[in-house]
């Protein structure tokens, strides 16, 4: 596929899957071994949850913003699931500029310092118009003063100088390479169960991981 993909286009999917009991251990923030993926989560979970995002895309900011997205946290802290985070970046080629390479090089660099989280979720509360190129360096910057113990002279440098600019190519390859075809998309278990939609994944606690339209009032039922 392109990295010219629209933000939202896709289709869609759904499938429940059984959970399970919670894992133990601390919470962690790795990066995998091919360089291209953000793991979220604690050792042993009893699912995983892939999450495909684009800074700069607003249907990703109405999932971070959801209920859907709340629940999927609360399940990786306690150990239901891992949530994995493959950042794009291709909305810079289709809108110009360049926020969506210069945030994924900071939440890079955020992760660096154990707060890839905390950052994530910054950056998607304070989200500029996806047609305006909002992320620049010194926004960047004062968000990240918004995460206690986040900035710092590594963390500063890497976001003035692009330092993970490799990572933030490698990610992108791996989106595309991945065959998505918008953002957000979520695997669950290495089966899509959504992708460029405005469906919001929830979880069931201890139970199902589930799609929920938006505007359901009610959790489907597995």
């Amino acid at each position: 596929m392109s990295g010219a993909a629209a933000c939202g286009d896709a289709a869609e999917a759904g499938k429940d899957e059984p959970g399970a009991r919670p894992a133990a251990g601390p919470l962690t923030e790795t990066l995998d071994a091919d360089g291209t993926t953000i793991h979220v989560g604690r050792e042993l979970a009893a699912g995983t949850m892939h999450v495909y995002e684009d800074p700069r895309c607003p249907v990703c900011k109405e999932f971070e913003d959801s209920g859907g997205a709340r629940v999927l946290r609360e399940n990786t802290e306690n150990g239901f699931v891992r949530t994995d985070y493959t950042l794009a970046s291709f909305l810079d080629d289709g809108l110009g500029g360049g926020g969506s390479k210069r945030a994924v090089n900071a939440l890079r660099a955020a992760l660096e310092e154990g707060h890839f989280a905390a950052y994530h979720d910054v950056l998607y509360a304070h989200q500029p118009e996806e047609s305006v190129d909002g992320f620049t360096t010194e926004r960047l910057l004062a968000l990240a003063s918004k995460v206690k113990g986040l900035r710092g002279p590594a963390f500063d440098k890497a976001v003035r100088t692009m330092r993970y600019a490799d990572f933030v190519a490698a990610s992108e390859a791996a989106y595309e390479r991945d065959g998505i075809q918008g953002t957000p998309s979520f695997f669950l278990d290495d089966t899509l169960i959504a992708s460029g939609t405005n469906d919001m994944v929830t979880t069931e606690t201890g139970m199902t991981l589930t799609l929920v339209t938006r505007g359901q009032e009610q959790l489907k039922q597995s």
